[in-house]
């Protein structure tokens, strides 16, 4: 999971810094302040899409994770429970040959 997050950190940080950039040249930009807040506020309304889509993505893997942690953890309780009775039976059978 560790390589997931890592990949989402870095995309995450990638998209804040254009945001950062793309802010940044729009208000240096030669053009007029109305010109320059509809610029800025379709970036920002992109920018935001963006991290809905990686969030819902994460969300998705966290969830496929989890589902995969249940199993796994079901199938160590039926192994568990499987040598137990077979350790119980060993038990029994060596008490009654003693």
């Amino acid at each position: 999971m560790s390589n997931g997050n890592s990949g989402f950190a870095f995309f995450s940080g990638l998209v804040v810094g254009a945001a950062i950039g793309a802010i940044t040249g729009l208000l240096l930009a030669p053009e007029p302040g109305e010109e320059t807040r509809k610029k800025l506020s379709e970036k920002t309304k992109e920018i935001s899409d963006d991290l809905l889509d990686q969030f819902d993505d994460l969300k998705e893997n966290v969830s496929k994770v989890l589902e995969d942690v249940k199993k796994t953890g079901t199938e160590v309780i039926e192994d568990v429970k499987k040598t137990g009775s077979k350790v119980i039976e060993d038990v029994k059978s060596t008490a009654k040959k003693a």
